[in-house]
């Protein structure tokens, strides 16, 4: 129990004094009383020997229960080896200027997706339209467990005429935010664990594992609308080399002539532009030489091979209509057309480990740390062999019948 009384403070407040005065309540915690009869809260303790002292603030602002609790604070802090001065300072820091939930998302964005997510750009753009609109202000330590479900929920139930609902996004958004919330906390630039509770059904669905394989109808249709004049140049191209190399949309939507080399017949991923953080090499089948060259010469001073960088954004939405205008009765997306690739090329008695090679894959387990090899004898046989298969398919003899 503390040696003060308001009505000693009362006594003191705003009269004149013919001496600073301190009236000590006992643990550290005084009021310091000026001439003019202002009172000032102040914590004394010491360190190596030294006598210092903090102010936490003024009476009556500062009633005599606040700053007991606020004494209490720093007499803690000292016994645990910390200057109150210090702490108070940035406790002081923080309410002035808290970390926003936005700026939490950003940190994440900025110190570990950019840096080892290839999509950083979509988690960004997702933020960007879901949660900054509606809580990207919000102080992070502030902000409770049903802000972030109402953005979920706007994402999962969508908005009447504004947007369709997506309740498989909602979870993504979910997971993405749970890391970087993780990633703030024990980092130590922002606390919350709002989200801890919260799993991808709460708000939404889980991704499901795709098994989609278009048929060698569909691989037709496919084909022939990447030679015909029905789509405009860039997707036209893209189609084709996302159908020959069974590579990911992004590999060839940020790829440059200089990856290409002519010489060796060679296409090296970059890994800035790998998803595993790998260089992939693929030999370049002679089938597409000519056509490639033919290409480059049209890039109009492009350093990409398609003439120009589109967002991922804009190619996903393009390409996940494709089974529509092709009148494909099942959905399928670009990314299918590699796990069509893959199926194939093993029915087709390529081995296993050459295929996940040609699709980027990194190998698992022993092989993984020991084997570095690149195949690229193999894997230049698998691809010569796939073009043949796709140039058959599409000009079958007459007495061979596609699969449907």
């Amino acid at each position: 129990m503390g040696k003060l009384y308001d009505t000693h403070l009362k006594a003191k407040f705003g009269k004149p004094q013919d001496k600073v005065v301190t009236l000590t309540d006992g643990d550290g915690l005084g009021a310091r009383v000026s001439k003019l009869g202002k009172i000032r809260w102040q914590f004394r303790y010491k360190i190596n020997g030294a006598n210092k002292r903090v102010d936490l603030g003024d009476y009556p602002e500062l009633s005599l229960v606040a700053a007991r609790k606020r004494a209490a604070q720093c007499r803690q802090w000292w016994q645990e080896g910390h200057d109150p001065k210090h702490m108070l300072a940035m406790a002081r820091e923080a309410n002035l200027a808290p970390v926003t939930v936005q700026q939490a998302l950003e940190y994440w964005l900025v110190e570990y997706a950019d840096k080892n997510r290839k999509n950083s750009d979509k988690h960004r753009a997702q933020f960007n339209k879901h949660i900054y609109p509606y809580i990207g202000s919000y102080p992070l330590e502030q902000t409770l467990t049903r802000h972030w479900v109402e953005c979920f929920d706007r994402i999962s139930n969508g908005i009447p005429g504004k947007q369709r609902p997506a309740p498989k996004a909602a979870g993504y958004v979910l997971q993405n935010a749970k890391q970087a919330l993780r990633f703030c906390r024990v980092r130590q630039y922002a606390f919350s664990r709002e989200l801890d509770d919260l799993t991808t059904t709460d708000v939404g669905e889980r991704q499901a594992k795709r098994d989609r394989v278009l048929s060698d109808v569909e691989l037709v249709d496919v084909w022939e609308l990447c030679h015909s004049k029905k789509l405009m140049p860039y997707y036209r191209n893209m189609f084709y080399l996302l159908m020959v190399f069974g590579a990911r949309t992004q590999e060839i939507r940020l790829s440059q002539w200089q990856e290409w080399d002519f010489d060796s017949m060679l296409w090296t991923v970059p890994v800035m532009n790998s998803k595993t953080a790998e260089k992939i090499v693929r030999p370049i089948p002679q089938a597409l030489k000519d056509w490639l060259l033919t290409l480059k010469g049209e890039a109009n001073k492009s350093n990409y091979i398609l003439g120009e960088l589109k967002r991922p954004e804009a190619v996903s939405s393009y390409g996940g209509l494709m089974w529509k205008r092709l009148d494909h009765i099942e959905k399928w997306t670009l990314h299918d057309l590699r796990r069509t690739m893959a199926t194939k090329l093993n029915d087709l008695g390529v081995l296993p480990h050459v295929v996940e090679k040609l699709l980027g894959h990194s190998l698992g387990g022993v092989m993984a740390v020991y084997n570095h090899s690149q195949y690229l004898g193999e894997k230049e046989h698998a691809l010569k062999l796939w073009v043949e298969h796709l140039q058959l398919l599409s000009n079958p003899p007459a007495n061979v019948v596609l699969l449907k």
